[in-house]
């Protein structure tokens, strides 16, 4: 796992700061679930692509998902498109207006809005957790941009979050969706990682659209849970509203403009995914078990190193703050997050994106650091990885995370 370390008087990479460098999709270190490559290989001579929004098979899977999950509506109300980022565009787009979110928060939002020319403000969290807005927070925010003559009207937010893969707890969750819709904003409501929570049966993950139903999109990148990264597909949730139908259309003139269209294979893999029969359920039971084992061993190391991190919850990731190293990474030439991903991508063999792709301040010591690439480099040794009933006893996990371990340890 370990790259070679970069010498400080190397000259400065390209990639520190442009968006085009962003992180990439966290890695499962899962092989593909056989029967998922089995319906997109029969469906690869269909060479045409879904309808704008998807077609009436893949949105009527996403609809009965949802429904099993406790949000009633039609698949009219329901829109897909090739990846979260297309459809978040869209979201924004048919919306208008200034957009808040939490910092941190995923990687992509910032883009999003300032492709779209629209002033993005972001929020602190609470303390217990990220993902939501601190709710007193969000309220002095919304009159700050408002005396300043701005026009609030969309607020992101994440219940199972990714950077910092925690899970909001409802009481929060419910404040923040109370205040929000009480200042007249829209609420888009990212649930990409709600299937990967790593103990189900401990932890209460509340969806919005459960409180305010008239008042939330919900949207689900299908990479999270269900499906590979490698095939782009998200879907949304609409209200059932006559007002959310005017802004579904939006969204669909705005998908077809860009040429956002889910290719039909995927869609058909997708809605087979989304129906989750046994093997699919199965596999996303097993990816969550196998995944909590390894992030709570990668964040026993970063507390023992002196770093701090919050319990990881959700996700194949957890959130760093070195801070308390600033003293010894100053000695290697990081002072701030850009330097930070650069040394640590560097050092771990993996991507470690610092803070700042999240909207974190750039002197804040802050590092996403994904725990799928601890599984495995190889498809032999993700598939033992997944099979394995203690995976943190296979030789090739225990020393992934005894050298994921080491490299914070030099820092400490």
């Amino acid at each position: 796992m370990h790259g070679s370390r970069r010498k400080r008087t190397d000259p400065v990479r390209q990639d520190r700061g442009p968006v085009r460098y962003g992180p990439p999709a966290l890695d499962p270190g899962l092989p593909a679930l056989p029967e998922l490559v089995g319906v997109l290989a029969a469906s690869a001579g269909r060479t045409r692509p879904e309808p704008p929004g998807g077609g009436t098979a893949l949105r009527e899977a996403a609809r009965a998902y949802w429904q099993r999950r406790g949000l009633h509506g039609g698949s009219e109300d329901v829109v897909a498109a090739p990846g979260a980022s297309p459809l978040l565009f869209a979201l924004m787009a048919a919306h208008g207006g200034d957009v808040l979110m939490p910092r941190p928060c995923p990687a992509a939002w910032m883009p999003q809005a300032r492709l779209l020319g629209r002033p993005a403000y972001l929020v602190p969290t609470p303390a217990e957790c990220g993902g939501i807005p601190d709710p007193y927070a969000l309220l002095e925010t919304v009159r700050r941009v408002r005396a300043e003559g701005g026009s609030p009207r969309l607020l992101l937010i994440s219940v199972a979050d990714d950077p910092t893969a925690t899970v909001a707890p409802p009481e929060l969750v419910r404040e923040v969706c109370e205040a929000a819709v009480a200042e007249g904003l829209h609420v888009v409501s990212d649930e990409t990682w709600r299937d990967t929570v790593h103990r189900p049966q401990d932890t209460v993950l509340l969806s919005p659209a459960e409180m305010c139903p008239d008042d939330v999109t919900v949207l689900a990148d299908l990479g999270g849970a269900l499906t590979p990264s490698a095939w782009p597909v998200a879907v949304a949730r609409f209200p059932g509203t006559g007002r959310s139908a005017a802004r579904r259309a939006r969204v669909l003139d705005v998908l077809t403009a860009l040429g956002a269209l889910v290719a039909e294979p995927v869609a058909r893999a997708a809605a087979h995914a989304l129906r989750e029969p046994a093997p699919v359920t199965e596999r996303v039971r097993r990816a969550a078990v196998i995944q909590a084992q390894v992030a709570s061993a990668a964040h026993r190391a970063v507390l023992t190193s002196g770093a701090l991190a919050r319990p990881p919850q959700a996700g194949r990731h957890l959130y760093a703050d070195l801070g308390p190293l600033r003293s010894r990474l100053a000695a290697l030439g990081v002072t701030d997050s850009m330097e930070l991903e650069e040394y640590l991508t560097d050092r771990l063999g993996a991507p470690a994106p610092g803070g700042h792709r999240f909207g974190d301040e750039l002197g804040a010591l802050r590092v996403r650091l994904g725990t799928g690439v601890l599984l495995g480099s190889t498809p032999e040794e993700q598939t033992e990885s997944l099979t394995a009933v203690e995976p943190l006893r296979l030789p090739h996990v225990a020393q992934a995370l005894s050298m994921f371990a080491a490299a914070l340890e030099e820092l400490g």
